[in-house]
């Protein structure tokens, strides 16, 4: 009975407060509900401050976004979700509740040189530098080809990567690395896209890439390879792959393709192009990014009328 008659005195406390009355004082409402002001005194001393609760409930919520990015998201992601809440927090003190819960983002390590690409021929030039920020969207296209480990044996994956927004474009999951997969991939992308002017074509200088099925596949395209034995120039698609695997692949035992194929769709189709933000899109998907451009695009041309 007590700890209701405290309950209760606290609770006419804060509408007097919110009211802004003062003709009857905590006092007045401690002697009508016959409750001790030691009493109730000592009691409220044990309830958590406004700015403990404030902290339990942003701990929560950063519990809630970490596990809707798949347990993927850091400090600056949480933060800039947070803060699109309506949060006013500082970065630092995301990082340090995630520390306090235990919970943080999967890094990669860094990229190491495992092979060597084979063809080292001067005429396949570097048209892309390292300018990964296009100013439109399908004005570069990066593409590379990455293994998934299953029970069955590996299986490989092409992905086509639009540059502007890091959107995925197409991708195919293969069984060998026969470069008729290259292939597909590439005109799965320009069905999707309806590519009608040309674009520059990067990817690394492997076999697949330099054949002449891929070269009669990207007729018309601007093609850019990477420097010799330098994969950084192909960074970004890299990076996705890095991620690909990092973030989701790596917590499952693939038993075969078709199970491969399920994960890569699932973190593709509905994650990564749809969901996962990104720095480099200002904390937008990929596809919202696109989305953005286009209603600028829009906006312009209705201002111009």
């Amino acid at each position: 009975m007590t700890e209701a008659l405290f309950l209760e005195t606290a609770q006419r406390e804060q509408q007097l407060q919110e009211e802004g009355e003062r003709r009857l004082n905590v006092s007045g409402v401690l002697r009508i509900l016959g409750v001790s002001r030691s009493g109730y005194l000592a009691w409220k001393k044990h309830l958590p401050s406004n700015q403990e609760l404030r902290r339990q409930r942003i701990k929560k919520r950063i519990c809630g976004i970490y596990e809707e990015s798949h347990q993927n998201y850091g400090a600056p992601k949480i933060t800039e979700l947070l803060r699109r809440e309506g949060e006013k927090i500082a970065e630092k003190t995301v990082g340090n509740y995630m520390r306090q819960m235990g919970i943080k983002a999967q890094y990669a390590r860094p990229y190491t040189v495992t092979t060597m690409d084979p063809d080292f021929s001067s005429r396949l030039k570097n048209i892309l530098d390292e300018d990964f920020n296009p100013e439109c969207p399908d004005a570069v296209w990066c593409s590379d080809i990455t293994y998934i480990w299953t029970f069955e044996g590996f299986v490989y994956l092409t992905s086509i990567m639009d540059l502007y927004s890091r959107k995925i474009i197409a991708w195919v999951l293969s069984e060998t690395l026969e470069a008729r997969w290259v292939v597909e991939a590439v005109k799965k992308a320009k069905e999707r896209r309806n590519v009608d002017k040309p674009l520059v074509m990067h990817s690394d200088r492997g076999t697949q890439y330099v054949c002449s099925d891929y070269q009669e596949a990207t007729q018309g395209m601007i093609r850019s390879y990477s420097k010799k034995a330098y994969p950084w120039d192909n960074a970004c698609i890299e990076s996705f792959h890095a991620l690909l695997k990092r973030e989701w692949l790596n917590r499952f035992k693939i038993f075969n393709y078709r199970h491969a194929y399920k994960l890569v769709f699932q973190y593709i189709e509905t994650f990564y192009n749809t969901v996962r933000i990104h720095s480099h899109c200002g904390y937008l998907s990929p596809n919202e990014y696109e989305k953005e451009y286009r209603n600028e695009l829009a906006h312009m041309a209705k201002q111009a009328v």
